[in-house]
Formats: structure tokens, C-alpha cells, sequence
């Protein structure tokens, strides 16, 4: 039918483009929530998963559009990105026109924008489309991405976004920088059958139409989304096609095609999304006055004198780099990073340690009290899994680190720089 015989100046449900209007329903309005709320915690990340033709496309848009111009966006589609390739699309998302060539010269330039905007303005803002179609080497280079900070805070915040549950690939040990960040696993769901009524009218509105219950009635709305699921990308393309193919109005119910029709993410997930416990709480004390508190949101928490570490303590008894304490999954570990004075858990020199809640930990003559009441009932050291390899291997990250950083501060004129944890 000629839109124009259906009272149509322009076509409701555009195949391509911007669409003609933008229709909120129940879901929508939740993935926005969440979005938001991950963008204004500290440390926020998010999974935001949906089958194809679900909303995720005109979900970022709205979503960027919100932020306005004041925070740094790169969105990026990750379908067969590699390490250097997705370096290079976040560049030129944040306005950089670059030609280097290693993947290691270009994480340093992201390395350094990042936490320069972070520690002068706001963090920027990483959206990345089909994250489950990334190259593993991208992967990795996401990974230490996610572990780069400022004093208090990431450095970079996070949206990830697939068409496939996303918590089973970042559940690895690999990927804890990023599993450890996120705030919500969000699965977009479909219509009802109501909000399908009221998402059909609204457009045909937008559109031209003065009546648009006349053009799809409430029986033909129903089989509109029997045939779509509710999902709203299958929705415009069966509307559309039941417009074309009908040469009276109402538009009749036999004229709408049934195609195959998506899989909810959560379903294929095998199960509803995680819930992420609450992270442990850190008090920090000097002769019984309460000097800090933080909640260990990354996976990596380091102490010391310097102003660049998360828990800066300005005490001739504690080192430079004192202690660092390491978030491994579903526990929490101290490791003394070779302090002159050291470092003690519960009145006990320690140089790794196995924290449980309620803990004391003394640095000098501050103490750090440990709040986490999911690690309320002690486990012998043998009944966890804090392996070696897991212990000597953060201390080497720990060690690169620090020479890094140190070598990189040597010409500044103020310790106050961001901190940078891998």
C-alpha cells in the first residue's frame, strides 16, 4: 500500500536510518537505569546483553545522546577486532587521527588520555558492540584497560554489550580486572503485548497517521506481536511489511509474516543473571580515629606513603609502596610488598595472607579493618585455592607496575599524578 493512501507522510517503521520515533517501554527504560547508574559509580562497568534486533543499536544512541558533550565517548564495534584494531576505533572515538603501528604504542597513548581526563575531568567512556565476537588478543588489551585508575577510581568506564550472554567468557581468571568492575549483568527482555499496542500507535502517529487504531487494530497488534516476540527490531520489520503487502485498511491479520523468531539472552545464559556481592569494606584508622573508608570495588588495592596509591598514608613508618591487597575471585589476600617495617594481620607478621572478615590489618601505626561477612566462616589455608602461581604472578604485575610508574614519575615535580594498576 502507498503510505499516502494510508494517511502516511513518511514510513513508520524505517528499515535503515533514524527511526521516526523513539517508543519507551519497560525494558528500555530499565537498560537506560542501569547504563546511568554504571556510568556514575566509581569503578562502573556493565554487561548489557540482547538477541539481534532487540533495541541494543537505538539503546546506545539514546544512551550517548544523554551524556551530552562533557564526557569523552568512543563507541566501538567489536566484531573481529583485534588487539591493534580496537586500539585504533577507540582512538578515533575519543577525536585522535594516529598512524602508529605497534599495539603497544597505542595503548600507551590510550593509557595516558584516559587517566589524564580521569584525574582532571571525568572518565571517559568505553562502549563496545559485540564483545563476543573480539579477538582474544583484544580481549587482554580490554583486561588491562579496565584495571588503569586514578586515586579512588577507574580510569575508563566500561558498557559491553552482545547478542550471547557475556558473563561466561569474563568469568575466566583471565578476564577478573573486568568481572570484578561490574555492577549489573543486564539482559534486555521483549514487549508485551500492551506495550506492543502502544509502541505500533505511537509510530504510526509520528508518521502522519490520524487514527492509527484504524490502520492496525488491536487483534492485529496481538498477531504483530505474536509474530515479532514483543522484540522491537522484528516488530518494525513485519509492521513494515504488513503495510506493504495489504491494499485496504485495517490492515488484516493474514497479511503478517511469522519469521523465526530470536532467543532471550538470559535464557541461553542457563540461568538468571549473576548477582554480584557486595565488595569487602575497608576502614582505615590512626589511634582509633577513622582517617579513610572505601569498598574494594577493583581488584587491586595498594598502600603505601605515596600520594599515588589507593590508601596514601603520610607516615615516615610506612614504605613508599607498603602493601598491596588482591580481590581473587570470591577471597581476599595481603601481600607485603618488601616494607622496612612490615606489614601485620591480627598481630601477626604476614607476608601473604589470607584475609577473613573482621581482620585488623596494622601498617605503622595505622590499621586497616576488613569488612567482608561472605568470608565470615574461616577456611583452613588448604581448603583455598590461593595458589602460588596466583601469588607470584601478582607479584610480578605488581613489580612492572611500580617500576613503570616510578620510571614514568621521575621527571614530574608532584607525587599527586592517577595511579595505574595492572
Amino acid at each position: 500500500m502507498d503510505l499516502r493512501a494510508a494517511g502516511l507522510s513518511e514510513q513508520p517503521f524505517p528499515p535503515h536510518g533514524a527511526p521516526c520515533a523513539v517508543v519507551d517501554y519497560r525494558s528500555q527504560k530499565e537498560a537506560l537505569e542501569v547504563l546511568h547508574e554504571t556510568i556514575a559509580h566509581p569503578n562502573g562497568a556493565c554487561f548489557l546483553q540482547g538477541p539481534d534486533l532487540s533495541g541494543k543499536s537505538i539503546l546506545v544512541h539514546r544512551f550517548i545522546e544523554s551524556l551530552g558533550t562533557d564526557v569523552a565517548i568512543a563507541a566501538v564495534n567489536g566484531k573481529g577486532l583485534s588487539a591493534r584494531k580496537m586500539l585504533l576505533a577507540l582512538l578515533e572515538g575519543f577525536g585522535f587521527d594516529v598512524d602508529l603501528k605497534s599495539s603497544k604504542e597505542l595503548l600507551a597513548l590510550v593509557r595516558v588520555y584516559t587517566m589524564q581526563q580521569a584525574a582532571s575531568h571525568s572518565a571517559p567512556v568505553l562502549i563496545v558492540e559485540r564483545t563476543q565476537d573480539l579477538h582474544p588478543s583484544a580481549l587482554r588489551v580490554l583486561c588491562e584497560l579496565a584495571a588503569l585508575r586514578v586515586p579512588g577510581a577507574s580510569a575508563l568506564k566500561m558498557v559491553l554489550i552482545g547478542d550471547q550472554p557475556l558473563a561466561p567468557i569474563f568469568n575466566a581468571p583471565a578476564m577478573e580486572s573486568i568481572a570484578a568492575r561490574v555492577r549489573h549483568d543486564f539482559h534486555l527482555h521483549p514487549m508485551t503485548r500492551d506495550e506492543t499496542r502502544a509502541y505500533l500507535h505511537e509510530k504510526l502517529l509520528a508518521a502522519g497517521a490520524d487514527y492509527p487504531a484504524f490502520v492496525f487494530p488491536t487483534q492485529v497488534c496481538d498477531t504483530l506481536h505474536d509474530a515479532s516476540g514483543g522484540w522491537p527490531g522484528v516488530l518494525d520489520r513485519v509492521a513494515l511489511l504488513a503495510l506493504a503487502r495489504t491494499d485496504t485498511l485495517p490492515v488484516p491479520a493474514e497479511v503478517v509474516e511469522r519469521p523465526a523468531l530470536p532467543t532471550g539472552t538470559w535464557a541461553e545464559s542457563g540461568a538468571e543473571p549473576k548477582q554480584y556481592a557486595a565488595p569487602p569494606h575497608l576502614i582505615v584508622s590512626n589511634h582509633g580515629s577513622v582517617m579513610q573508608e572505601l569498598d574494594m570495588e577493583q581488584p587491586r588495592v595498594l598502600v603505601g606513603r605515596s600520594s599515588q596509591n589507593d590508601i596514601a598514608i603520610g607516615s615516615r613508618f610506612v614504605s613508599r609502596h607498603h602493601a598491596l591487597l588482591v580481590r581473587h575471585r570470591d577471597v581476599t589476600f595481603i601481600l607485603d610488598l618488601g616494607s622496612t617495617n612490615g606489614t601485620f594481620v591480627n598481630g601477626t607478621q604476614v607476608s601473604n595472607h589470607l584475609l577473613h572478615h573482621d581482620d585488623v590489618i596494622t601498617i605503622g601505626h595505622h590499621r586497616i579493618k576488613f569488612y567482608d561477612p561472605h568470608t565470615i566462616t574461616r577456611r583452613p589455608s588448604g581448603e583455598v585455592d590461593l595458589a602460588d602461581t596466583v601469588v607470584m604472578k601478582t607479584l610480578d604485575d605488581t613489580r612492572n607496575m611500580l617500576a613503570k610508574k616510578n620510571a614514568t614519575l621521575r621527571p614530574a615535580t608532584s607525587e599527586d599524578l592517577p595511579t595505574l594498576q595492572t
